[in-house]
């Protein structure tokens, strides 16, 4: 039995309990925490947290206060900080649970830096830092950054995914969709610049596939997306219908493109692998970065390889896809890189990268015990 067991962790982010990434894997984390003996608790400013604090809020007017913090989180072991004190969104409310965090054994998920976006590129304080934290990072490039930017050491642990393929919604969804027996292209992003919908649409057109954009336009995006599928060769479908999920929507097409420029991570990267179902990637570091596990994806600048995989399907492509995606990013993985993680007396400057956590030998005595 873990020496976790029994105790309490709170994910606290600005938003949690939606379809954004950081809602995703803030559940992926809750899982794999409950799956070695915690009891979580989700708290948030906006969507469906366990525990809502206004103040952390994408738009709240005011950070915070101490005492709301304290109501929310004095009786919990460990508070996960999720990407909250990373990418100052609302950087009040950011440090207003730094403040709360200083001295308590915290760790501070950062899914996003500062520098990696033009807008914040000027801050220089963050993300804020205490001997008493454990830093994560959800890939490697993030936490060799981390530590040449800022001297801040992390362990990377990369997202766990429990997912659950539904094949036999496959008719029902495409059926609620109207695409009959054709191709289907799905995008499961939401509609901002570096998502490049226009890529993703492009692989649609030389297929002669449906287009399905699952996301919402955010980041002022939504009039240049409307003039983008206004002028599509082919048709077009948005959102997900009522009563189809992420899940369903896998099961519904024939292939997946993730054609972004950048990306702290790419769920769809492992979701297609667990669903089966081949998928287009764009050259964004961290896509390179997982490709070392020996995944097979298709360009986005060249639709000639999965126009002809699509001809002939292999399912040896699959398998492989599949059977590392649940060796290296399934909630079992996940459960152990975190009871490793927390059960460390401390961290160090050399601390092990999710592969030596999940599968080989720590790098050095840190989390090992």
């Amino acid at each position: 039995m873990s020496n976790l067991f029994g105790q309490r962790a709170a994910l606290v982010s600005y938003r949690l309990g939606m379809a954004d990434g950081v809602s995703i894997t803030a559940a992926q984390f809750a899982t794999a925490l409950r799956h070695i003996g915690m009891r979580v608790r989700m708290v948030a400013g906006d969507g469906e947290p366990d525990v809502r604090v206004p103040g952390l809020a994408l738009d709240a007017a005011r950070p915070p206060t101490q005492r709301s913090l304290r109501a929310a989180l004095d009786d919990v072991d460990w508070v996960i900080a999720d990407n909250v004190c990373s990418l100052p969104m609302n950087q009040a409310a950011g440090e207003a649970v730094a403040e709360y965090l200083r001295g308590r054994q915290a760790v501070l998920r950062h899914h996003d830096l500062p520098w990696e976006r033009k807008r914040y590129a000027d801050i220089t304080t963050w993300p804020p830092d205490d001997p008493a934290w454990r830093h994560v990072t959800v890939n490697e490039l993030a936490r060799q950054s981390l530590m040449a930017e800022r001297g801040i050491a992390a362990t990377t642990v990369y997202h766990g995914f429990a997912e659950h393929p539904c094949p036999q919604r496959r008719d029902e969804v495409r059926g609620l969709l109207g695409v009959g027996d054709g191709l289907l292209v799905l995008q499961p992003t939401r509609a901002i610049p570096r998502k490049n919908a226009h890529l993703g649409l492009a692989i649609a057109e030389a297929l002669g596939a449906t287009f399905w954009l699952t996301g919402p336009a955010e980041d002022g995006y939504a009039d240049e997306l409307a003039m983008l599928l206004a002028g599509a060769r082919v048709p077009v479908r948005r959102r997900l219908p009522d009563g189809v999920d992420m899940a369903a929507a896998y099961a519904a097409c024939d292939a997946v493109v993730l054609p972004s420029s950048w990306e702290g991570f790419g769920l769809p990267l492992i979701e297609s692998a667990m669903h089966r179902k081949p998928i287009a990637v764009g050259d964004f570091p961290v896509a390179r970065e997982l490709a070392g596990f020996g995944f097979r994806w298709f360009p986005v600048d060249d639709p000639g390889p999965l126009r002809d995989w699509l001809a002939a399907p292999d399912p040896a492509l699959l398998d492989q896809n599949e059977d590392i995606a649940g060796t290296h990013f399934g909630i079992d993985a996940l459960a152990l890189r975190l009871e490793l993680l927390l059960s460390a007396p401390r961290m160090c400057h050399h601390a092990p990268t999710v592969r030596d956590a999940a599968g080989g030998a720590p790098e050095c005595d840190c989390l090992t015990a």
